[in-house]
């Protein structure tokens, strides 16, 4: 029998700013739904959405919890009557809409995965929200497919790392922009034929010269801004152009006459606000095709560092500084 308590610890967002306004806080534990899992945290992943929250840029959507953390490592502590895949005991991680800073945590089973072999709960805590991003965008939306070129911007992060690594595993040649030689370099001992300082070279004219001028036949971007068009320049005849954030901005000027020339395919996505349904069929996906990968060892997610939950302050302003390179996450 699981005791569990009352109220727990949990990190909220004071108020809309710097990483001080991530403080330690009592809040009630959540009471289970017909077809929730109520976990116990050992972990949680810090992703740039968590960061959007925290500045008032990406509120949380109806009815999911105003605590930050979208990915979650632990036990079953309770179920819901409708639940039929987990059971009190069962180690797991999840896919959340929020609340996952905290000593438990509320996710639909639907969107709960088991951990693959092999895994601490600390390296389980930081797939989530990371290889369903990188999955449903570079492969569902991006239909990356073996034999074609591949340019990911920002290739330390939790989602480059990823990217990198799933798109080379499927036969595709990778490569990747980040801010600094030793990023470059580590990002290539990961499978980018190229890392690309942006800081002192322009990806275009090297992923041109890469690829004989032809250009790269997918780009998964974070950035926007100024990198609008030169994605679209950088582009194959054909090529896809996925989003999923615009940290430089999501406003630019934009030549469209490049993409009805090349036939271009420009979409994105988020996930966040997507329905149980779709989210735990993106999951189901990525328990066939990606974690028999996790567990042979193939690929595995690159752990920058791990804070305890009451520092959430401290990884946020390691994220902040953009000195990391792979996953950041919470221990409880």
């Amino acid at each position: 029998m699981t005791t569990i308590p009352e109220t727990m610890t949990a990190i909220e967002i004071k108020e809309f700013g710097g990483p001080e306004n991530l403080v330690p806080t009592t809040r009630p534990v959540p009471t289970v739904g017909h077809e929730d899992v109520l976990v116990k945290v050992a972990a949680a992943g810090v992703n740039r959405p968590d960061v959007l929250q925290r500045v008032g840029g990406y509120a949380p959507p109806p009815g999911a919890s105003d605590i930050p953390g979208l990915e979650i490592s632990g036990t079953v502590a309770a179920v819901g009557a409708g639940v039929t895949k987990y059971k009190i005991g069962d180690q797991l991680c999840a896919l959340v809409s929020g609340g996952g800073y905290a000593e438990y945590c509320l996710a639909p089973e639907a969107q709960c995965l088991n951990i693959p072999s092999g895994f601490d709960l600390v390296q389980a805590a930081a797939l989530p929200e990371t290889f369903l991003t990188v999955w449903t965008n570079v492969f569902d939306r991006g239909h990356l497919t073996g034999g074609e070129s591949f340019l990911v911007h920002g290739g330390a992060s939790g989602i480059g790392t990823t990217a990198i690594q799933l798109a080379k595993a499927f036969g595709a040649r990778v490569f990747t922009t980040a801010s600094t030689d030793e990023k470059c370099r580590a990002v290539e001992k990961l499978g980018a034929e190229r890392g690309i300082n942006y800081r002192t070279e322009d990806y275009v004219e090297i992923v041109k010269e890469l690829t004989e001028g032809r250009g790269v036949d997918l780009i998964l971007d974070m950035v926007g801004g100024d990198y609008i068009q030169r994605n679209i320049s950088a582009l194959a005849v054909e090529g896809r152009l996925v989003y999923i954030a615009f940290l430089g901005g999501a406003v630019a000027e934009v030549n469209f006459a490049h993409m009805m020339m090349k036939r271009l395919t420009i979409t994105g996505s988020t996930l966040r606000p997507q329905s149980v349904q779709a989210k735990a069929e993106i999951g189901s996906r990525l328990e066939k095709k990606v974690w028999p990968l996790l567990s042979a060892g193939t690929i595995k997610p690159v752990m920058d560092s791990v804070f305890p939950l009451t520092e959430a302050a401290a990884a946020h302003r390691r994220i902040d500084d953009s000195s990391h390179i792979g996953k950041i996450v919470l221990q409880v």
